[in-house]
């Protein structure tokens, strides 16, 4: 086993374990996980707690940091960030300090807006994960799911040898030849040598609703990748080359009918907003904001009871075992502007995460954080986060909502 301490909030706030700093309480919990790393040496740190309600303010049981990185897309100017508490030190003159994201001090945090760019480092010095459970009936679910999981080798079954991909044409444009979403979807089976690929796509009409990937994932997968467009209560895409017509994949309001008890996959999602953590029922109640800012919150998917990854997750004797996806906007690359040959939608923004996280497990990380967190890794040492504003988005955004000590296909006993 993981010697594992459980630190209350209430216990970082007054320094029982080490001197409590920060402007903010998310800031003391990321110089409480410092100390830690200095003191107890730890690699894993599992956040716990969601959104607890809150309608003229958003309320948390465990705080969380939003970005404030303006990509102009009129959508949104900052969004969900857990990579801000695993992203623990900087390197001034070689030496490692702390790094508060708010590096010109004026107390924006992970600002970049025009000339106004905080200098982040954005590489994880420990691996993160959270459950983002609003009440105790789902944290003592996802203990209960978790422990099951792990005692329950599944390695060598084959339910687990299965992945089940789901995909279209995310980018439906006659001029462009591929198939954005299967493509992601082929690369990543072409890593995962000796798994079953359970292919639904729109183009050979093996996807044609919700109704399909539920048979398909009740039969038991190991994991489980979707590629496409999403909110944070709905996945879908496109059939090819046309833009105006959507099939649906997986909806919060599908899920129920799945059927695949004690055999969860690992969940990678490709799709805007689909792990947007912070959305409520509450933002139903926002009609004095306007009529028409009342009707954004819904067409957003904002009014969702928990966001798509979560509410995947927290299911009872059904769902994943754990999603990895997009607090925001989702960005993929489309073409072949290299004229490598190579579908640049595999090779850049979210398509890059979401198949070199099978790249890092095929390779042997099997503890989940450490596939999240060395997949980030190698993003950022490929690709330019630092000066791409949409490379940066991608990194702050894609989030663990699981535990990120998790064995994947659980322990042999």
């Amino acid at each position: 086993g993981i010697r594992t301490v459980i630190a209350g909030l209430n216990e970082i706030y007054t320094g029982k374990y080490f001197s409590a700093y920060g402007r903010d309480n998310a800031e003391k919990i990321k110089y409480f996980i410092k100390d830690a790393i200095e003191q107890w040496g730890i690699k894993y740190v599992m956040l716990v707690g969601g959104r607890q309600g809150g309608v003229m303010k958003e309320r948390w049981l465990t705080p969380v940091r939003y970005t404030n990185l303006d990509d102009m897309s009129g959508w949104e100017k900052g969004y969900l960030s857990d990579l801000y508490f695993a992203d623990v030190y900087k390197y001034e003159d070689g030496e490692p300090v702390f790094d508060d994201w708010d590096s010109n001090g004026n107390g924006i945090f992970a600002e970049w807006k025009g000339f106004s760019k905080d200098k982040l480092d954005l590489m994880p010095d420990v691996y993160i994960g959270r459950l983002a459970c609003r009440n105790s009936y789902e944290l003592n679910l996802m203990i209960e799911k978790i422990i099951g999981y792990e005692n329950n080798y599944a390695k060598d079954d084959s339910w687990f040898k299965k992945m089940v991909v789901v995909g279209g044409d995310s980018w439906p444009n006659p001029d462009d030849p591929y198939y954005e979403g299967e493509e992601e979807n082929e690369l990543a089976l072409q890593y995962m040598e000796g798994f079953e690929g359970v292919r639904l796509y729109t183009s050979t009409g093996t996807l044609t609703g919700p109704d399909d990937v539920i048979n398909a994932v009740s039969q038991g997968c190991g994991f489980f990748f979707l590629d496409g467009h999403g909110n944070p209560m709905n996945w879908a895409t496109h059939p090819p080359h046309d833009e105006e017509t959507w099939i649906d994949g997986l909806g919060v309001g599908d899920m129920k009918k799945l059927s695949n008890e004690n055999m969860y996959p690992v969940c990678i999602v490709g799709g805007c907003h689909n792990c947007q953590f912070n959305v409520s029922l509450l933002n139903l109640l926002k009609i004095y904001e306007g009529i028409s800012e009342w009707y954004t919150y819904i067409y957003k998917g904002e009014t969702s009871p928990e966001c798509w990854g979560w509410w995947l997750v927290r299911l009872k004797n059904k769902g994943a075992i754990a999603t990895l996806g997009y607090t925001g906007l989702d960005y993929f690359a489309i073409g072949d502007y290299e004229g490598d040959g190579i579908p640049d939608c595999t090779q850049y923004f979210s398509g890059f995460l979401n198949t070199r996280f099978f790249k890092e497990y095929a390779n042997g990380t099997e503890i989940l954080g450490e596939t999240h967190g060395n997949t980030l890794i190698e993003y950022i040492t490929t690709l330019d986060p630092y000066n791409d504003i949409t490379d940066c988005k991608t990194v702050e955004e894609w989030v663990l909502l699981g535990d990120p000590s998790l064995k994947i296909g659980g322990y042999a006993s």
